[in-house]
């Protein structure tokens, strides 16, 4: 198994005279792709990021990066025999994720932390130290794959196991990036990890996958927004669909788009939160039709498919995306130039949110190949939700 998994790094030269720097987060996934390139024979170096003030989340089943996983990599690393190092990226993290989530909650937004630590720190400050090792590529644990292209180039494509695909939180991924970065467990199950950490006496082998979002120890994501931003935290109205004032609320950023439970009010049908805004601190809330969204408006774009993207989007380009982790690519349509893109989603979708993520994917399943994608600046219902042009999409989803 481990030789097939590993010829798709397709990195020239022989194994030992090549480095690979891994990032080792202590986790059973990372831990395995250390072992396995070990295992090849490569030059591996284990890095392992100090990202935040971990005394907290030291010992807290489902938290990350936390003091304990420092010290699992570094047991793992020892076990395996590969030299590992400690990299303190706490200013960095703390400027380009934590004050990007409390500032993005505070907007009426709800970012994915996630995408802007692959983008900011991992897949760049971590890939820059990589190079400067002399490194040939820097390895993760993720489950996605990557595939050379005809023009030398690679493409990244989702996991062969569809419930651990980690497409989403990369398509922020550059070309550049791409050519650098490697996964070897793309084409591999969890189960498939597990038993190889237990062929390699790892002592993760059985640790808990992290859950929660790794700054936030106590899973209440309010108390970080609170202490980064004060101001973020004022009462305002809940207001339904046409602005009558019909509840009360302490804080938007304690509110998402599709929220259900928690509103505070009475109503004898369900209520839905529908839109969030910041300026006038209302919650807009209705029933569950008024959460359904055709049309997106994308900022920060990034595109990894062939060719130019204006050059694709001028006219339209047909697609899947994908508006959030848990839901599978629907058929849609991209569109637009020089930094300003609309998606037309051909049946709607529910609770589209501000801060979360586009993706866009060449097919709607398998390990369908990452486009690339942008963050939603917000989302309108037109009423057109079905296009003669992409009717036939549709109709093959559903059949």
């Amino acid at each position: 198994m481990t030789g097939t998994m590993l010829n798709s790094l397709d990195l020239e030269g022989r194994p030992q005279d090549t480095r690979v720097v891994v990032a080792m987060s202590g986790g059973v996934d990372s831990s395995v792709t250390a072992a396995l390139l070990k295992s090849e024979g490569y030059d591996v170096v284990g890095i392992t990021l100090q990202l935040y003030d971990h005394g907290a989340a030291t010992h807290r089943k489902g938290a990350c990066c936390a003091g304990q996983d420092i010290h699992d990599a570094r047991d793992v690393a020892a076990r395996i025999g590969i030299p590992h190092y400690v990299l303190d990226y706490e200013s960095r993290f703390r400027e380009a994720v934590m004050d990007n989530f409390a500032d993005s909650y505070a907007a009426g937004e709800t970012p994915v932390p996630c995408i802007e630590c692959n983008r900011s720190i991992k897949f760049r400050d971590l890939l820059r130290t990589a190079r400067e090792l002399g490194a040939a590529a820097l390895a993760t644990g993720h489950y996605v794959a990557s595939r050379p292209l005809a023009d030398g180039t690679r493409a990244l494509v989702c996991a062969a196991d569809s419930d651990r695909d980690q497409s989403y939180f990369l398509f922020a991924t550059t070309r550049d990036q791409l050519d650098y970065l490697r996964f070897p467990l793309g084409d591999m199950t969890k189960p498939q990890t597990r038993e190889l950490a237990r062929r390699f006496g790892l002592n993760v082998a059985e640790k808990h996958d992290s859950q929660d979002i790794c700054f936030v120890p106590t899973g209440r994501y309010t108390d970080i927004i609170g202490r980064l931003r004060p101001n973020a935290v004022e009462p305002g109205d809940i207001v339904d669909l046409n602005g009558r004032v019909i509840g009360a609320h302490q804080g938007i950023i304690h509110f998402t788009v599709g929220q259900r439970k928690g509103l505070g009010i009475a109503s004898t049908a369900p209520l839905y939160v529908v839109r969030l805004d910041a300026a006038s601190r209302r919650v807009v809330v209705g029933p569950r039709d008024a959460l359904r969204m055709d049309r997106i408006v994308l900022r920060d774009v990034n595109w990894i498919g062939d060719g130019v993207l204006d050059s694709a989007a001028r006219d339209g380009l047909e697609l899947f995306v994908r508006v959030r982790s848990t839901r599978a690519p629907q058929p849609a349509s991209l569109r637009g130039a020089d930094g300003r893109y609309e998606i037309d989603l051909v049946a709607g979708e529910e609770g589209v949110s501000p801060g979360q993520a586009c993706v866009f994917y060449d097919a709607p399943s398998g390990q369908a190949r990452v486009l690339g994608g942008g963050f939603i600046e917000s989302a309108t219902a037109t009423g057109a939700t079905v296009r003669g042009a992409a009717r036939p999409l549709v109709e093959a989803m559903r059949g």
